[in-house]
This record gives C-alpha cells, sequence and structure tokens, in this order.
C-alpha cells in the first residue's frame, strides 16, 4: 500500500497477489484485469465524497416536496408559437433547460455505490465500506436527506402533466445500488441496521410501483420501458426476498418481452422505429441481459429458453454483435445525437460471453470505453460496474 497526497492507494501490484491468494474470492480474473486499475482509482476519488442527495437541489416546477424524485421529460420543449404554454414533443432531441439535479444526483449515487463495491471486492478494505454506508444512510435512511420511496413526479411536462409512469425509468439508476447492497450483505459486509433501513426503502418502492397507476401503466409499455419496470422490479424483488414479483417478471420476460418485442431475426423493431435506433437497440438488449443474470437460476437459464419460433438472447447479441465491432455496417439510419458516443463496453456482450464461452462477444466488449463520461451515454448504461454482476 503505498501514500499519495495523503491516501492509501493500492498498487497493481498488490492487487494481483490479493488476487491470486483468493482475497478477491469469486472475481472474474479476467475481467478483473480489464478493468481493476480504472476502479481503484475511481474509488480512491468517491471515497471521500460525501453524499448529495435530492434534498440538495429544490426544483421550482416540481408539485412535491423536497423529499420527492423529480425529472422532467427529456424532449419535450417551448412551443414557439406559445412560449410560456405547455411543451411540445420533439422525440430524439433532448431540451438542455429541463431541470436535471435529481437525476444527476441518482447517478452519482449508482456511480459511486458501485464502484466503492468493486473496490471492496477487489481489496477487502473497510474504508470503502464506510463511505458507502454513508451514501446509503442519506439516500435511504436519514429523516433529513432521504428519498421518498415513489416517483410520482417523474418525466413531468410543463403545462402537461406533473409527472409520468415512464418517469419510473429514472430510477433505472438504482439497479446497481440494490445489486451492491444485496452482494456486500451475502459477504456480511455490511452493518445489520444499514441493510435492514435501505431493504425496508427498496420494499415500499417496490409496492409503489406493482400497484400505482404509474408502476402499472410502465409495466405494460411495449418497448425498453417494459422491459426496463422489469429489471428494476427483479432486482428490487430480489433484494427484498419478494419472490412473486421475481416470477411475475420472468414470466414477462418469456411471454411478452421475447415473443412480442422481438422480430424474427431478433432484433427490437420498438426500438428501431426510435429516431435513435442504434442505442435504443443496445439499450434494450442490455436491459434484456440484466434480466437473464437477475432471474436465472442454476435449475433455469433464461439466456438458453427460446419462444415457440426460435427466437432467443443468443440470437439478439448475435444480431446486434457486428454493428458493435464495425458501427459503420448499421443499416439503419444514425442516431439524430450522440451517434458519435456509442457504443461503449455493452454489458450484455459480456454476460453472454461468461455464459456462452464464445470468444467474438469478449471481443466486442473488451477494447470499448469501459467508464464513459458523456452524460447522455452514463445515464443509458445502468450496468457500469460488472464485477458486482459476475461476483460469486
Amino acid at each position: 500500500m503505498k501514500t499519495i497526497n495523503g491516501k492509501r492507494i493500492l498498487g497493481i501490484g498488490v492487487l494481483f497477489c490479493l488476487m491470486m491468494t483468493g482475497s478477491a474470492k469469486g472475481i472474474n480474473q479476467r475481467v478483473a484485469r480489464v478493468l481493476s486499475g480504472d476502479i481503484l482509482q475511481l474509488a480512491e476519488k468517491n471515497v471521500v465524497e460525501e453524499p448529495i442527495t435530492v434534498t440538495a437541489s429544490v426544483a421550482s416546477r416540481s408539485a412535491g416536496g423536497i423529499h420527492d424524485f423529480y425529472s422532467e421529460g427529456d424532449y419535450w420543449w417551448p412551443n414557439p408559437e406559445n412560449p410560456e404554454g405547455p411543451y411540445i414533443r420533439r422525440d430524439g432531441q433532448t431540451n438542455p433547460d429541463n431541470f436535471v439535479a435529481h437525476r444527476h444526483a441518482m447517478v452519482r449515487l449508482s456511480m459511486i455505490i458501485g464502484n466503492l463495491t468493486s473496490a471492496y471486492l477487489l481489496t477487502k478494505d473497510k474504508r470503502f465500506i464506510d463511505a458507502i454506508v454513508n451514501h446509503l444512510s442519506a439516500w435511504f435512511i436519514n429523516p433529513q436527506t432521504l428519498m421518498n420511496p415513489h416517483l410520482l413526479y417523474g418525466q413531468a411536462i410543463k403545462g402537461v402533466v406533473t409527472g409520468r409512469g415512464i418517469g419510473i425509468i429514472d430510477t433505472l439508476q438504482l439497479i446497481e445500488v440494490a445489486q451492491s447492497v444485496w452482494l456486500l450483505n451475502n459477504e456480511g459486509a455490511l452493518p445489520t441496521d444499514c441493510y435492514e433501513g435501505v431493504r425496508k426503502w427498496f420494499s415500499d418502492y417496490l409496492h409503489w410501483m406493482t400497484t400505482h397507476p404509474y408502476g402499472v401503466d410502465e409495466m405494460n409499455a411495449k418497448n425498453n420501458h417494459g422491459t426496463c419496470w422489469a429489471v428494476q422490479a427483479a432486482i428490487f424483488a430480489k433484494l427484498t426476498g419478494n419472490q412473486e414479483v421475481m416470477t411475475l417478471c420472468k414470466n414477462r420476460f418469456k411471454e411478452i418481452f421475447m415473443p412480442t418485442q422481438m422480430a424474427a431475426d431478433c432484433s427490437f423493431p420498438q426500438e428501431l422505429a426510435r429516431t435513435k435506433p442504434y442505442s435504443y437497440s443496445l439499450f434494450n438488449l442490455d436491459a434484456m441481459a440484466a434480466l437473464c443474470e437477475i432471474l436465472s437460476t442454476p435449475k433455469e437459464s433464461l439466456w438458453t429458453f427460446s419462444t415457440a419460433d426460435g427466437k432467443t438472447m443468443r440470437k439478439a447479441v448475435d444480431f446486434i454483435c457486428p454493428y458493435i465491432k464495425d458501427k459503420g455496417r448499421w443499416p439503419y439510419p444514425h442516431d439524430v445525437m450522440y451517434w458519435e458516443e456509442w457504443p461503449v463496453a455493452q454489458p450484455a456482450l459480456l454476460f453472454a460471453w461468461k455464459k456462452f464461452d464464445n470468444e467474438q462477444y469478449w471481443q466486442a466488449w473488451a477494447p470499448y470505453n469501459h467508464f464513459p463520461t458523456n452524460e447522455e451515454v452514463i445515464r443509458n448504461l445502468p450496468i457500469r460496474n460488472p464485477l458486482i454482476w459476475l461476483a460469486s
């Protein structure tokens, strides 16, 4: 352990020795060799950062209170013919003047918890756990700073609606928080009171998103919104021990997502029809792959599930893989924004590599950016820390 500017930094040589002697038991060694250097650098920055929750920013247009998450629909703009009236929609074009502070705070939480959990898995350094507890307590336990467990005011539209069901996609950023808490509890690393407090918050939020009309609407969405509802419900149910919801999500994967979202060639027509067909296709595939990882068991793997007409997740990965390795071959329209920023290291490819041991999937994952900094990419890449999903 060396010290830089008064901070303890784990050298790569030390890390390698720890991994080889079992301190990083259960970590996929090949993946760790690719990611560990960046993980530890990020974690050393994160370990000294203080929590920022929804209470740090007041949204003047929100119909809720200081503890209520608020966001505004990305593609909604002032009407040039009526600037003070209701907003109008421009699909695929993000309005830079919308309120995003709560969304940024939640993305920040997700990144910090994922980075610190990954670093703890590699090093077993308790400093990382102490920092994780600090952030979890602020967001989910401390009555002065916590976020209320609902999303009544997500993706509001000025002059149109104070919140919408599709706003639930904003809490997709919490899936790595939930996975981290589940994993760290299994490792015996989290204090009991912290674990139980966070678990209760997610149990309350899961109840809301499975019973409130906004949640029901989002569950029934026919595109990536429906998929992402299920990803959230599945991991929150896993954390809280809700087998009924996990079964619901598994059934939706097999009976709805696979038969209706995939075309015969295992592309996603609903995503290809958007003004960002490339990034939306990647996004939905990553979400489907996340469901496979969360819901598969030793007795039943969703990765190998096949519909009656032969649609499988492996075929979906094989559809997009050539266009990740060579985006120039993409036969559909280019995305209207952020075309140049994609692809990055898409988690669906890594998960498929783990399942099928196919080297082409690894080669389509390993060379790309594993820690992007573009805000749009980060928001649409909710699985950024593969180690917390691959650890056993």
